[in-house]
Order: structure tokens, then sequence, then C-alpha cells
């Protein structure tokens, strides 16, 4: 007998159901439009100091300092070689940001969302690579920079990241045009959920560990609040205990931190860059507060997580319209 429910709005998360308005097309809109929302902020803000005479030496000085976020390995590649004839830092930076301003537009309104969200996936960790950062010991530094690793500092870009590969294996979502022209196959009508429940904890949690246990260190983001606050936080989404109210508790964060960087004597552009990624990890916030986080890698499950490691086992499915084989044998 297969129990899977025909249904493309029911999300089956172990023996429980969750609500059923709450499935695969409802987290990915919900992620969408908190991942667009970072991109649209963050590349409208570049663009507008890019095309703003008086403001374009401060923009391109902000990117090619030594505390600034490309090193000089990448200046030479980009600006000093082959490419520098034709590229410049102020033409490269404004082609960046006109393209991460286009992808948070597209994002939101739910174009070629799958190609986008694995793009994007990817290219946070080329900002990793490209962070100026001395950490060797008792070096000689001519001019202040990053000495922080550069994986605790990019640590929320690296959230980021895991956030699009969960979009990608989801797909577009509800209210997305990538619906209108393709069809339901625009999202995926059945999912293993455990993985993605354990990618959203992990690119949550690790940003808040990291900001608990490294509060106090250079270009570490604390979210203004203290250290043991994040870590009560993010252990529950580590451990996979509680993490309904956790995921309730990042919300609040978000929140904070956000009023907390509001400025009234800023534009409305400019408060939005302040907290643009908090847009997303709101978001995750509000799935993992629906959904919850899988059943993988849970502290009150953990020889069966263990077990799992090695041997994936028997797929839980976010039954839709297609039901995986996986279930359907398991019927």
């Amino acid at each position: 007998m297969n129990t899977a429910v025909e249904d493309t709005r029911h999300l089956t998360n172990g023996p429980v159901a969750a609500p059923p308005v709450f499935g695969p097309r409802m987290i990915a809109l919900v992620l969408r439009v908190g991942l667009g929302l970072v991109m649209f902020s963050g590349g409208l803000h570049k663009l507008f100091q890019a095309y703003d005479p008086a403001r374009q030496a401060a923009f391109v000085e902000r990117y090619l300092s030594a505390e600034g976020y490309i090193s000089q390995f990448w200046v030479s590649y980009l600006f000093e070689g082959a490419l520098g004839t034709v590229l410049t830092p102020l033409l490269f930076l404004t082609l960046l940001s006109g393209f991460e301003f286009l992808c948070g537009m597209l994002l939101i309104a739910g174009v070629l969302v799958r190609p986008l969200a694995l793009i994007w996936a990817l290219l946070f960790w080329s900002f990793v690579a490209a962070l100026p950062v001395v950490t060797a010991r008792g070096a000689e530094i001519a001019a202040a920079t990053h000495e922080t690793p550069a994986l605790l500092v990019m640590i929320r870009d690296i959230g980021l990241s895991g956030l699009f590969f969960v979009l990608f294996n989801i797909g577009a979502g509800r209210y997305s045009l990538d619906e209108r022209l393709f069809g339901a196959s625009a999202t995926r009508s059945s999912l293993h959920y455990d993985p993605l429940g354990l990618l959203l904890r992990l690119s949550i949690a690790l940003p808040l560990l990291v900001g608990g246990a490294f509060a106090g260190y250079g270009h570490i983001q604390t979210f203004g609040v203290p250290a043991p606050v994040l870590i009560a936080l993010a252990l529950p989404l580590l451990l996979n205990v509680g993490v309904r109210f956790a995921g309730v508790g990042i919300m609040a964060l978000m929140l904070w931190f956000s009023f907390q960087s509001f400025d009234l004597g800023r534009s409305l552009i400019a408060n939005m860059n302040a907290f643009k990624r908090e847009f997303a990890f709101f978001a995750v916030g509000l799935v993992l507060a629906l959904v919850g986080g899988g059943r993988s890698f849970s502290i009150l499950r953990i020889r069966e997580g263990w077990q799992n490691l090695i041997r994936p086992g028997r797929a839980v499915a976010l039954p839709g319209r297609e039901v995986s084989s996986t279930t359907r044998e398991a019927g």
C-alpha cells in the first residue's frame, strides 16, 4: 500500500505531517524571496555608488584596500595582466554589482531560479578565496588587513551558499514565473527532506556558532547580541533538538539585528544593504520553525544518524504528483 498522500502541498517529515500548506513550493518561495532580497539590496546599493562620480573612488578603494575584499593575487590577475587591458576595477565591480542586482530581481520574480541558485551557491565561495588575509604568526604587516581566517570572516556567505544549494534542489516554488512558463516541473514534487533540512540547519548554525565562539575578533559578526545567545541558538540546530523553537529565535534575532542596524540618516537601500544577509537568515528561520530540520543527525537518534552517514537508507519523500521510486518500493 502506498502511504504517500497525492498532494503537492503535503509535506511529510517522518511519521507526523507538517501543515499541508507548507510543502516544497512554499519552502522554495520563502527561500527564493529571502535570497533574492539579499542580491537585490546588495547589488542596487553598490550600483548607486558605482554610478556616482563623487563616490566611485571610495567604492573601488573599499574593495581593493588591504582591509577590502579582493586580495593582491586577484588584483594582479584581473587588472594587471592580460585582462587588465579591458577590465578596470570600477568596470569589474559595476558588472558584478549589476549581475547581483539583476539576479535578485529574477529570483524574487521566480525566473531561472535553479540555474541562478547554482551559480550563486558556487560564486559565494569565490568571495572566500578572494579575501586578503594574513594569519602567519609573527608576520610583518605593512598595512592593516584581515587577520581572522577567511572562512570565519565570510561564514555568513558560506551559509548563503548552503541556502542556494537547497533552493537549487527544490526549484522555483510557488508564485514563480518558472512555474508559469514550465509548469509544475519547475519545482520538485517530491523530496528527500532530511539532507536538505540538515543543510538548512548548518547554513544558519555555523554563522551563529562562529559569532558566539569568536566574538571580539576582527570582522566576526555577532548580530548585536552576547556570544552565549548565539551559541544557545546554534546548539539546537546542530543537535537537531528543539529546531522549531530555534527557528523562532533566529527570526527574532534577525529582526533585532535589522532594527539595531537601521539608521534614519541613510537611504532605504543603504539600510537594506546593512542587513541584507539577514533577509535570507530570517527566511531559513521561518522554514525551520514551520517544517523542522529533518531527521538527520539528531542527538536523540545518534546511532541511526551515524549509520545513515555510511548507508543512506530509504528516502523520506515530500510526496506530490510523482512519488519517488524508493517510496513506491517501501509501499
